[in-house]
């Protein structure tokens, strides 16, 4: 993971070139005294479930993870919610209306794009669409995929994140 001062060579507040002392998530200015704290960004990803009890994947179509599984999902928007955010990626992503949303869990993620590593905090939510008659496959997905639990393998999904809150589904399935 970048260190703040890794990331920021010079203040964002007045421009002065900073000095080099920065903590895990804190960048300070001697010049103007900005107490920048580097703190996570959220995202939010859905587990779809049909009414076979399978999962819908993606094929991502751009780095990072390029080629391999994901689920639907994506950053949250300044001023919306993680529940906002995971309805809006998904209609963006392959053209689904969510009906039941119901929070899973939570994973760190390490966010690697263009050489810089961005400290992402992931919430999954299990959900089931309104209907599957609109299911599109739009930019950022190559193709989707319907996946039984027991056809789920862990080594072909993107992110540990994502093969993190998958494993803490396919747990919940077992209960």
């Amino acid at each position: 993971m970048n260190k703040p001062i890794e990331l920021f060579r010079y203040c964002p507040r007045c421009g002065q070139p900073l000095l080099g002392h920065a903590h895990a998530n804190l960048v300070e200015c001697d010049a103007c005294g900005l107490h920048y704290f580097l703190n996570a960004v959220v995202a939010a990803g859905a587990i779809i479930t049909d009414d076979c009890g399978r999962v819908l994947f993606l094929r991502r179509a751009k780095d990072p993870g390029k080629g391999q599984l994901g689920l639907p999902g994506g950053f949250v928007n300044v001023g919306e919610t993680a529940e906002e955010a995971v309805r809006r990626e998904v209609r963006e992503e392959i053209n689904l209306e969510l009906e039941t949303l119901t929070y899973l869990c939570s994973h760190p993620n390490p966010y690697a794009y263009l050489d810089i590593v961005y400290p992402v905090l992931d919430l999954y939510f299990t959900a089931r669409p309104r209907s599957l008659d609109t299911l599109t496959v739009l930019e950022e997905a190559e193709a989707f995929y319907w996946l039984a639990p027991g056809e789920i393998r862990l080594d072909d999904i993107a992110f540990p994140a994502v093969r993190s809150a998958i494993a803490a589904w396919l747990a919940q399935q077992k209960r």
